[in-house]
């Protein structure tokens, strides 16, 4: 079976860099499973996957439009500590929801502290990054009523949301 909109698609991978870092893999653990064509993965993966079958085999290497994004700097912003009432440490790395530049809740990324000034991050963080991705398709199936109802593919057993 190919893969095509609306297949349910387990795939094992690895993510690197351009710098040949791993920043995720299935490897030891369980394959990635999706709903080819709800956009549960990066648009630059999801049409490399197309048409592949179990068993295939293949390095995708994905541009910045075609995963996160590029790196926006208007997603930066430098806010007063103040505005983090009821947050009694602050630290580098974590991570807040707040209001995005059109109203809709984004989370950001404490990436510096310096005083009372708090630098914040509303890009992913793999925004303006090269990915690179190895694949192996483990299965391919019709997707569930279920799962295509509700837009991704349920776990072993049924419903898990």
């Amino acid at each position: 079976m190919l893969i095509a909109v609306n297949k349910a698609v387990s795939i094992d991978y690895t993510l690197t860099n351009d710098a040949g870092e791993v920043i995720d893999s299935s490897a030891g653990g369980t394959p990635l499973v999706y709903l080819h064509g709800a956009g549960n993965i990066i648009v630059g993966l999801e049409k490399a996957l197309e048409g592949k079958r179990a068993g295939d085999e293949l390095k995708v290497v994905v541009e910045p439009q075609d995963a996160y994004g590029e790196f926006s700097a208007e997603l930066v912003a430098v806010l007063g500590r103040d505005m983090f009432e009821g947050v009694d440490e602050l630290e580098v790395g974590m991570q807040f929801h707040a209001s995005g530049p059109d109203g809709s809740m984004q989370i950001v990324t404490i990436r510096d502290l310096d005083g009372d000034e708090v630098t914040v991050d509303g890009n992913h963080p793999l925004a303006g990054q090269r990915l690179t991705f190895q694949v192996k398709v483990i299965d391919v199936r019709d997707a569930h009523a279920e799962e295509l109802a509700h837009g991704h593919v349920h776990g072993e057993g049924g419903h898990h949301h």
